[in-house]
C-alpha cells in the first residue's frame, strides 16, 4: 500500500525553539542589530565583504552551537511510517542532524560556502570564512545562501513544487510565509491534499493559503507533537 505522502513547509519558527534567534522577532531579531542591504543583499556584499563573511560566520558558530528540537525530530521520526519531503526556508541544518533524509533549501545553506562567481562552486564547511579564502578557480568564496535581489535556485523550486503537487498533506510550520516568491508554494496543493498550519501567531493571514486549512496555533514543538500523535493514531485506525 502506497505510503501517505506529507510535505513540511519550514520557517524559522520551527528553529528558533533551539535557541537560534529569527529575523523578524520583534525584540531580538537579527534585523534590530543589522541593516538587510548591509549583510543580506549583493550591494551589501559589494560595499562590505568582511562585514558580511563576519555577520555569516557568526550565524554559522551559532548553528553549530545548538541542536535540532522536538519539532526537527518528530518531523524525521514520521519517516517511518510515511513518505517525508521537507521543504525549508531556513539555511540552518537541524533537519538533517535530526535525521530527515530529504530536505529541500530554498534559501540556501548556511554550512555550505562558495565561489563568487561560479554558483556551481559548493563547498561544505565548519569554519569561518575570511577574505582571501579562494575556490579552486580562485575567485573569493561567499555565503552559500540567497540574499534579498537574488534569485531562488530554479532547480529547486522546480522541486519544491512538484513535491507540493503531489503530497497527501502539506504542514506549514514556523513561518508566515510573508517572503516571496516561497509564501506562493502551498497555493500550488492539489484540491485534495489536507493543509495544516502550526504556529503560534493568532494574527496569521488566512488568505496566504487561499484555501481551507486547520490550524494548531502552538510553537513548533507543541504544535508538532500533536500532529504527530494524530497521524499515528490515524495509521492505527486505517
Amino acid at each position: 500500500m502506497r505510503k501517505i505522502k506529507i510535505v513540511f513547509f519550514t520557517g524559522a519558527g520551527v528553529s528558533a525553539e533551539s535557541g537560534l534567534e529569527t529575523f523578524r522577532d520583534s525584540e531580538n531579531g537579527l534585523w534590530n542589530n543589522f541593516r538587510i542591504e548591509d549583510v543580506c543583499s549583493p550591494l551589501g556584499w559589494s560595499n562590505n565583504p568582511r562585514l558580511v563573511l563576519d555577520f555569516y560566520n557568526e550565524r554559522r558558530r551559532q548553528c553549530l552551537s545548538v541542536r535540532p528540537n522536538k519539532a526537527h525530530d518528530l518531523i524525521a521520526a514520521l519517516e517511518s511510517d510515511f513518505e517525508v519531503t521537507v521543504v525549508t526556508q531556513n539555511v540552518d541544518d537541524l533537519h538533517e542532524r535530526a535525521g530527515s533524509t530529504k530536505v529541500i533549501h530554498l534559501h540556501g545553506e548556511i554550512t555550505k560556502v562558495r565561489s563568487n562567481v561560479d554558483k556551481e562552486l559548493i563547498y561544505k564547511t565548519d569554519k569561518a570564512v575570511v577574505q582571501g579564502d579562494l575556490c579552486e578557480k580562485g575567485s573569493q568564496l561567499r555565503p552559500h545562501v540567497v540574499w534579498f535581489g537574488e534569485e531562488l535556485n530554479k532547480q529547486l523550486v522546480h522541486e519544491a513544487m512538484v513535491e507540493l503537487l503531489e503530497c497527501d498533506v502539506c504542514v506549514v510550520i514556523g513561518t508566515s510565509l510573508e517572503v516571496y516568491p516561497a509564501n506562493t508554494l502551498p497555493i500550488l496543493l492539489n484540491e485534495n491534499c489536507k493543509l495544516i498550519v502550526i504556529n503560534p501567531d493568532e494574527t496569521i493571514d488566512s488568505n496566504a493559503f487561499s484555501r481551507d486549512f486547520y490550524f494548531i496555533q502552538e510553537p513548533a514543538t507543541m504544535g508538532m507533537s500533536l500532529f504527530y500523535e494524530s497521524m499515528l493514531r490515524n495509521q492505527v485506525e486505517n
